[in-house]
């Protein structure tokens, strides 16, 4: 009975994550977008001996070195760069399956899985050419083998996670936050059986074990380029201290900027899902304490790690930082669905917990549809498209002028060869130039507060909106204007 149980539960995980494979095949190979491109020029078409000599904030070295070999096996092409991380999109769904069938059972593994397959954010990132799925998916196996070994301490379980530590931050430098963030719930843990267990204690030993092992190899991993990458980190602050988009540092702008790229620019109803979300994580912390507490303080407790850390080097807070927590926070939100119908139904008895449990689950899968839909709508960020569009439309003897960061893209990367606005008087420069002219605007909420002088010129009608390309990335729509 317990095997064909077994079976049932693999036949079900095996059907979601073939509907997860799918959703992330789709639309796999549209447009690259910025970030990505500078990987691929930076680092990908590097000689393999080269991609391991400077340290830069763009590059994910693991990855990029996974995805170097997809697109040596199978030509350069967007598909090829990004397939790693829809390998491990899909993988760390499986992973996120197995801890939460092991911290509550099989109906939460089930549910949260699913809808980790349909998520909007997890497909964005299943489709984006960097490491971040890869950091979800050693995260998940890490806290996997993190309870597991708290509970039995081992030398095989405490070596797992050793490595699971080296491979999550070879991945992405903040993946080390999460580890810490475990390293602190662990010595609380070992402070308090010292005096009657000593250092030998399982609970001490193996775990330093786990620990020295992850710390030494994430080091030898890094030591060819370990004087750039702290020249790199003494520079962050310099860097964004100056950067016009000040809310990039504030991490209650990453909260809000997280949940509006998956539901879109609704005004009110984005602090209201947020709210929403909030309690049901409360909730599901609350029912998930009676088996166990050290999940719930785990997760809080890298939010606030990575918050602290990332404000201490005045770096950007950018919601993909938090990413890892995805399906960690997904299966709290699933037992806080739980239990609010379970406090529901014990005072408004209209029909059974289980029913409305499972009609809730379902209305969350029909909204996470819906929301998903929103990554195959366009690019993340269609670079391509308004190249060939200003080509194509430009008359003979037109300018054409790149504004802003992704002027590198479109005069490197495109080889298009257009003029270059960064400052207002760049701009001016330009407008002093008779005949027409055509601006390329990336990035527009960055671009047009550091080049203001062309949004005031578009809205007193100097300038006219020839077309707009919409990007699933945030601020991801690319402008094309025109003055004739």
């Amino acid at each position: 009975m317990q095997t064909s149980v077994e079976q049932r539960d693999f036949l079900i995980l095996g059907a979601i994550l073939l509907l997860a494979l799918i959703l992330r095949l789709w639309g796999l190979n549209a447009p690259l977008w910025y970030d990505e491109i500078l990987t691929l020029e930076s680092h990908i078409r590097l000689p393999w001996g080269e991609m391991m000599q400077t340290y830069s904030m763009n590059h994910h070295y693991l990855f990029s070195l996974q995805s170097k070999l997809f697109v040596t096996l199978f030509g350069e092409s967007p598909w090829t760069l990004r397939m790693p991380s829809l390998v491990f999109g899909v993988a760390s769904i499986a992973a996120m399956w197995w801890l939460a069938r092991d911290l509550v059972g099989r109906w939460a593994a089930h549910i949260t899985a699913l809808l980790l397959a349909l998520s909007y954010h997890h497909i964005w990132f299943s489709q984006n050419a960097r490491g971040y799925t890869e950091l979800a998916f050693w995260s998940a196996l890490a806290m996997g083998l993190f309870l597991i070994g708290m509970r039995q301490p081992s030398i095989k379980i405490w070596l797992g996670y050793g490595v699971c530590m080296v491979l999550a931050v070879a991945t992405h430098l903040t993946g080390l936050f999460f580890f810490i963030a475990q390293g602190f719930v662990w010595l609380f843990v070992a402070l308090r059986a010292f005096p009657a267990q000593g250092l030998r204690a399982p609970i001490i030993l193996w775990p330093v074990f786990g620990y020295i092992v992850g710390g030494l190899l994430t080091l030898l991993f890094y030591v060819p380029i370990l004087p750039s990458l702290i020249e790199t980190m003494g520079m962050v602050s310099a860097t964004t201290g100056v950067d016009v988009m000040a809310e990039y540092r504030n991490p209650v702008w990453s909260l809000f900027e997280g949940v509006r790229t998956a539901i879109g620019s609704l005004g009110l109803v984005v602090g209201i899902v947020i709210i929403a979300v909030l309690t049901l994580i409360s909730l599901g912390m609350w029912l998930l304490s009676a088996k166990d507490t050290l999940y719930s303080v785990i997760v809080v407790l890298h939010i606030a790690v990575t918050i602290a850390l990332l404000m201490a080097i005045d770096m950007r807070i950018w919601p993909r930082f938090f990413f890892a927590d995805i399906g960690f926070v997904m299966l709290l939100i699933v037992l806080g669905v739980h239990f609010a119908t379970e406090l529901f139904t014990r005072y408004v008895r209209l029909m059974p917990q289980k029913i409305l449990f499972t009609l809730a689950i379902a209305g969350m899968v029909l909204i996470s549809v819906g929301m998903a839909s929103r990554n195959y709508s366009a690019p993340k960020q269609n670079l391509q498209g308004a190249y060939k569009f200003a080509e194509i439309t430009r008359e003979d003897g037109a300018r054409v002028y790149a504004v802003g960061v992704a002027s590198k893209i479109f005069n490197g990367f495109y080889a298009a060869g257009w003029g270059t606005i960064e400052d207002n008087a760049q701009f001016m420069e330009a407008l002093a130039q008779p005949g027409p002219l055509i601006f390329v605007v990336a990035f527009p909420a960055r671009s047009l507060r550091v080049v203001s002088e062309l949004e005031s010129r578009a809205e007193g009608g100097a300038l006219e909106l020839l077309k707009v390309f919409p990007g699933t990335l945030g601020d991801g729509a690319v402008l094309v204007y025109q003055r004739g």
